[in-house]
């Protein structure tokens, strides 16, 4: 009998791969988030953080210690001293008001500023330091509003001096959150190109075109 060929492959067409799934979010699908998942649990943890000890720190020096009453506490001089101050302002005393509207406008505002960072850190690319720095802003601006509603003014009971020269305001733990914090989101590097280096990642998975042609030893596509 005559052997029998087994069937030649050449010229039948080989089942194709399965094509990969677009990496690209279809239209109406959320798009890759930059940020890993629970990221902003770290502007809360900051938050929280900076609340307490704010809080705490008040409450010991003004209740504790009775700077309330006493007034003037030498801890440093002139470097480091506790002079009490009801602040019902900003920061300084700017924006310092009797009237009980002012204190409910700042709390609003504090709030206000407090709600639009967090969302804005929800949906932005920036990374840890954005975030730490968003924190402190949270943090410091709402245990200067826990002060408005408990009190009626924020309790600034830190003052730092230079020989010769007395500083007449008065600060707290909360008022340095918010310069840290501020000055982190002014200063933190832009992330404007965030979105086009995720679309070149993007890019650089996808396959490419005439990628599929075998090579023969030379190097030549077949």
């Amino acid at each position: 009998m005559a052997d029998r060929k087994a069937p030649s492959s050449a010229g039948k067409s080989t089942a194709s791969a399965p094509k990969p799934k677009p990496l690209t979010p279809r239209v109406g699908e959320p798009g890759p988030r930059a940020d890993k998942p629970g990221s902003m649990r770290l502007v809360a943890w900051v938050a929280v953080a900076v609340i307490v000890i704010d809080q705490l720190l008040k409450y010991w020096i003004v209740h504790g210690l009775r700077l309330d009453r006493l007034r003037e506490i030498d801890v440093l001089p002139p470097w480091l001293n506790l002079r009490m101050a009801w602040n019902e302002g900003v920061n300084f005393g700017l924006l310092s008001s009797e009237q009980d509207f002012m204190r409910w406008v700042l709390i609003a505002v504090a709030v206000g500023i407090s709600i639009w960072i967090w969302v804005w850190l929800t949906w932005s690319q920036h990374g840890r330091l954005a975030r730490v720095a968003g924190g402190l802003l949270i943090g410091g601006a709402i245990g200067n509003v826990i002060d408005r509603l408990y009190y009626g003014a924020v309790a600034d009971f830190l003052n730092m001096s230079l020989p010769g020269w007395q500083n007449p305001y008065s600060f707290n733990v909360a008022d340095i959150s918010i310069f840290a914090g501020a000055i982190g989101l002014i200063l933190m590097p832009s992330q404007g190109g965030g979105e086009k280096t995720a679309e070149k990642k993007v890019a650089e998975k996808a396959p490419k075109k005439g990628g599929d042609k075998t090579r023969d030893e030379a190097g030549n596509s077949r």
